[in-house]
């Protein structure tokens, strides 16, 4: 009957740390109350062995009294036993559901404290963390959201309010004086004019990254001579580089093509190496590199000049960034112009990165050869 009871035991017991290592609550608490009925029945039979030892070697009044009752004095042991454990382990579910549902109002508190559970429920608080981390990852994406639409709102009103003042500004003394020299009046008109285009492209670009976010804009994919495509756009940016004496680099495969929209192609490029020519040092040189790889061809903008700042770095692409603190507009952007580029490439199944090292600032381009 030991043996039985042994090997009854080991195999509970085994059974117990496997359920254990898989996690399963339930399971692992019916089986630790197996194992609690089988230690408890053993410990039972091995008192009524020794009874029954004692009841042999002795003969006193009080024994043989306690031997006659043996039966019943047993069966109540066993009774008030299993009922006691089987109230422990009842009163576990409700425990560990008490401690469940006060785990709850920590999941949205609006703090990085995690959950703690019992031993038993560390599946349960391993997913009730990652609903909290989700949670707050939300909220964190609610709040960025919020903040980029008050910026966006900000940048707006100081893009379009600093023209439209110069617009105003100069009509306003042309209509003052109407007797302005004719070269005075045609140098104000002149100015009043730059700013209203300068505006109007403004306007055009904020409709054309409203369309790029809301999925309006379709990708036209043909055949493109990639050599051809850079190598144009060298030659109609050298008189911009000449101003400043920079002089760009093609370093490409001639015989490099790819699949994509080539007129919005061209506008990341645009994009790209004017912000780079802005940005540039006087008299030095801007690497445009174009490498296949495996199934895309890597692009790179490589230009000398400050080095951008790591916070900078990670909000580049964001609508109405500048790399210039004071968000002055004499570089001629609208703060745009990259973050259309970044959709552009989106829509190409594409990447779009940038690194700044060591006065050394490289956008690179990663687009499939074929879609």
């Amino acid at each position: 009957m030991k043996k039985i009871n042994n090997f009854t035991y080991r195999k509970l017991r085994d059974k117990y740390k496997f359920i254990k290592r898989e996690k399963n609550t339930e399971a692992y608490l019916k089986y630790k109350l197996y194992i609690m009925l089988a230690i408890y029945t053993g410990i039972v039979l091995v008192l009524m062995f020794m009874a029954d030892y004692t009841f042999s070697n002795f003969s006193n009044p009080l024994v043989k009294w306690l031997k006659l009752r043996r039966d019943v004095l047993f069966f109540l042991v066993f009774i008030i036993g299993y009922i006691t454990i089987f109230n422990f382990y009842w009163k576990k579910p409700w425990n560990y559901l008490r401690e469940i549902i006060n785990a709850t109002h920590t999941i949205y508190q609006q703090n990085d404290e995690l959950v703690e559970l019992s031993k038993p429920l560390k599946e349960i608080e391993q997913q009730m963390n990652q609903i909290k981390m989700s949670v707050l990852l939300s909220q964190q994406a609610v709040k960025e959201a919020e903040n980029k639409k008050n910026n966006l709102v900000m940048y707006l009103a100081h893009d379009i309010r600093t023209p439209l003042t110069s617009v105003i500004g100069y009509l306003s003394l042309l209509k003052e004086i109407p007797n302005m020299d004719n070269s005075q009046k045609s140098k104000y008109t002149e100015v009043a004019l730059d700013k209203a285009q300068y505006l109007e492209k403004l306007i055009n670009e904020l409709f054309e990254i409203t369309r790029y976010n809301s999925n309006q804009i379709k990708i036209n994919f043909e055949k493109v001579d990639l050599y051809y495509m850079l190598l144009q756009l060298k030659d109609e940016f050298y008189p911009l580089l000449s101003e400043k004496g920079n002089r760009a680099i093609l370093k490409a495969n001639e015989s490099l093509t790819i699949k994509a929209d080539s007129e919005k192609l061209a506008r990341v490029f645009n994009n790209i190496l004017k912000n780079a020519i802005a940005y540039s040092y006087p008299n030095t040189e801007i690497i445009i590199s174009a490498v296949h790889k495996d199934s895309k061809v890597d692009i790179a903008f490589r230009n000398y000049g400050q080095t951008i700042p790591e916070e900078q770095l990670s909000a580049i692409f964001e609508k109405f960034n500048r790399l210039d603190e004071a968000r002055k507009s004499d570089m001629g952007g609208a703060g745009l112009g990259l973050s259309i580029a970044k959709e552009i490439i989106n829509l190409h199944g594409g990447d779009i990165t940038v690194q700044s090292k060591d006065e050394v600032t490289t956008f690179t381009i990663s687009l499939p050869t074929s879609i």
